[in-house]
């Protein structure tokens, strides 16, 4: 996987002068399109998208300072459609405008190329299963809330003080005898690009078949497989880093990849909420086997 995930580096190395089609990059890396960005921002920490935006402004920026192209004929090599575009993203990433860079030599910033390497710890394991389930449907409340990647998401936490007690004592009455059962928090339509701050549906709920009540909301389920991952420890740190284990171990080294789909989490708190018992569901499919 490592290495077929590297070929797709060097394709991107080799085209950023070019239109890059990232579904081509997921058939080099034996995946689906989908995966490859959500298994790329898992491993380098920032989203697809925004590592090629940042490695074209770094070979352009070596490029304004050799001064053998004009700056508009770089700023077009590299995507741009006019001077100005290419001036603005210019100084969002390197501080200065490219003309001020050619004339004065200034220090530019550099988006190193990446490579993915296995590094064995061995210090910790994973515990999971792999579930085929029906279709089903989630029931609950819901709110659009930005994406917080440490510590508590605090868009979320106000959302579920407003939905009150009775109110949650209603939703956690619809619970059925499946899993995962009881009060459920889902993440769905998340942004491609996992970035901070972007937006996603939460809904707080539970599985069930009864009836939808006037006041709340339903997301359908497709059936299909999902992995579900259990951890234990201080909440919301040892969840947080589940996810992030998920994408650079687990991933890399079991014949699955994510299929579109909601993220679906389970929390048992302790008395005090510092800890948690959590299960997370993520939907997943079988591999493309390697040739």
């Amino acid at each position: 996987m490592l290495e077929r995930l590297n070929q797709a580096m060097e394709h991107i190395e080799g085209r950023l002068d070019q239109r890059i089609d990232v579904a081509e990059l997921a058939r080099t890396a034996l995946t689906s399109e989908y995966h490859f960005r959500r298994l790329f921002s898992g491993l380098a920490g920032i989203p697809l998208s925004e590592y090629i935006r940042r490695r074209r402004l770094t070979v352009a920026g070596a490029e304004v300072l050799g001064g053998e192209r004009t700056l508009l004929e770089i700023g077009v090599r590299y995507g741009y459609s006019s001077g100005e575009a290419f001036a603005r993203a210019f100084r969002g990433m390197h501080g200065v405008g490219p003309g001020e860079a050619r004339r004065g030599g200034a220090t530019l910033q550099s988006q190193p190329r990446m490579s993915f390497r296995l590094i064995v710890e061995g210090s910790s394991s994973m515990t999971y299963k792999v579930v085929e389930k029906d279709a089903f449907r989630v029931v609950g409340r819901k709110a659009r809330v930005p994406l917080v990647h440490e510590g508590a998401n605090p868009h979320i936490a106000e959302f579920i003080r407003g939905i009150g007690r009775e109110t949650l004592r209603r939703i956690e009455s619809l619970s059925e005898d499946q899993e995962p059962e009881g009060i459920i928090s889902v993440s769905d339509q998340l942004h491609e690009s996992r970035a901070e701050g972007t937006e996603l549906d939460y809904y707080h709920g539970v599985v069930t078949s009864a009836d939808v009540p006037d006041d709340m909301v339903v997301l359908p389920v497709v059936a299909g497989a999902w992995a579900v991952f259990e951890s234990a420890g201080p909440f919301p740190l040892t969840l947080q880093y589940l996810w992030r284990d998920v994408f650079t171990q687990w991933f890399p080294s079991n014949p699955y990849q994510s299929r579109p789909g909601p993220e679906i989490l389970r929390v048992r708190l302790s008395d005090d909420g510092a800890r948690a018992d959590s299960e997370l569901w993520i939907p997943v499919e079988r591999a493309v086997a390697a040739v």
